[in-house]
């Protein structure tokens, strides 16, 4: 019998840190090699997917006899710094330690470990489809080279979740904002147009846009969506008036909200300001951002899902939102409806990381009983 603690001891050990988090990490190639071979000894088709070199993802497929419904069980093999981590995976008090227990090989090693029981039954109707991919700690590029190729009827982002049925989470948009100044010696103040000090209004504004935000209708699961300045950059030396000031701005949305929502939200402000501020001019760009995500709770596998969990936790599992964005919204832009489900523990992208060992076998039950239900 396939059992996921050791297969995920195994993975732990393999360092799989984001490079483009981490200057030098090592990359998602070693994992993918281990991943690709384990599930290929269990009868899986493997296809590597490296559009980009030394970044694999892999979609791992056990085709079904025909007319079941395809199942799509995705998970990213990449982690976030080791910041302290060793390699070396350690178990004490029904825990395992280790940077990517929880955030998510843990996900990983159930899911992969539910396919190869399900299908060492005997073939089901519908496909299975392992997606492990490539980056989602940074621009999730794994899943989207994954659905270039791939799709399903359904699918389960093996997250952790705490056991807990997640039908919803919040997007993000990043903006850039220049606010402009001209730049002068700093004995000069007629000569000279100070673009910090004008950008300590927009933050002033950006502020109260917050707050306003925090008062107005919000989602039943998520509540409002946020905004905040993340990062900022400006002048050159002491004696000179700065000529630039350049923030970046993070908006949180919600379902309901789009990323041309939050720009013309900011633009807004910026316009307000540009009428009240006396020399106040600015650039408003739109940088990297995601949509929200919300499952239909009376779909299939939503429903499929929540009765293998009550099955093996003995009650109904909660139901939960995220803040953060996860690749379910990927999946639920390509038409694939989509839920997220996984481990218990703590620690994602934290000094100290753990999984809940008893609720990575009750994930692994849950899974493997969920794809014989909804593929056969």
């Amino acid at each position: 019998m396939h059992e996921p603690t050791g297969l995920l001891a195994e993975l732990v050990s393999i360092d799989s840190v984001n490079p483009d988090l981490v200057a030098g990490g090592a990359g998602e190639a070693a994992i993918a090699d281990f991943c690709g071979a384990w599930l290929r000894g269990r009868g899986f088709e493997v296809h590597r997917l490296e559009r980009r070199p030394g970044r694999p993802s892999l979609a791992a497929v056990a085709h079904g006899t025909g007319g079941g419904r395809s199942l799509m069980l995705n998970g990213h093999l990449d982690t976030v710094s080791l910041a302290g981590h060793t390699l070396r995976p350690r178990i004490a008090d029904g825990r395992m330690y280790g940077r990517g227990t929880f955030d998510m090989k843990g996900g990983i090693a159930a899911m992969m470990t539910a396919a190869a029981r399900a299908t060492a039954r005997g073939p089901l109707r519908g496909d299975v489809v392992l997606a492990l991919v490539a980056d989602e700690e940074y621009a999730s590029a794994g899943t989207e080279e994954v659905l270039d190729s791939f799709t399903a009827d359904a699918a389960i982002v093996t997250e952790p979740s705490h056991l807990q049925l997640t039908l919803a989470h919040k997007g993000f948009a990043w903006f850039d904002v220049q606010v402009l100044g001209r730049a002068a010696h700093g004995s000069r103040p007629d000569l000279g147009i100070d673009a910090i000090a004008r950008a300590g209004h927009f933050l002033v504004a950006l502020e109260e846009l917050g707050r306003r935000l925090a008062q107005g209708p919000g989602h039943r699961l998520l509540g409002t969506g946020t905004v905040h300045a993340s990062v900022i950059q400006g002048g050159e030396e002491p004696s000179t008036y700065p000529a630039s000031c350049r923030i970046t701005v993070e908006r949180r949305t919600v379902p309901g909200e789009s990323v041309t929502d939050a720009e013309r939200e900011l633009a807004a402000v910026l316009d307000q300001l540009a009428v009240n501020i006396p020399d106040f001019t600015y650039e408003l760009t739109r940088g990297v951002h995601r949509d929200p995500f919300e499952a239909d709770a009376e779909a299939p596998i939503v429903r499929t899902l929540a009765r293998h969990a009550e099955l093996a936790l003995g009650y109904p599992p909660s139901i939960r939102a995220e803040p953060f964005w996860t690749d379910c919204a990927l999946l639920d832009r390509a038409g694939i409806p989509s839920v997220l489900f996984g481990v218990d523990g703590e620690g994602a992208h934290a000094d100290t990381e753990y999984v809940d060992l008893a609720s990575l076998d009750r994930l692994t039950d849950i899974l493997t009983g969920t794809i014989i239900e909804f593929c056969s």
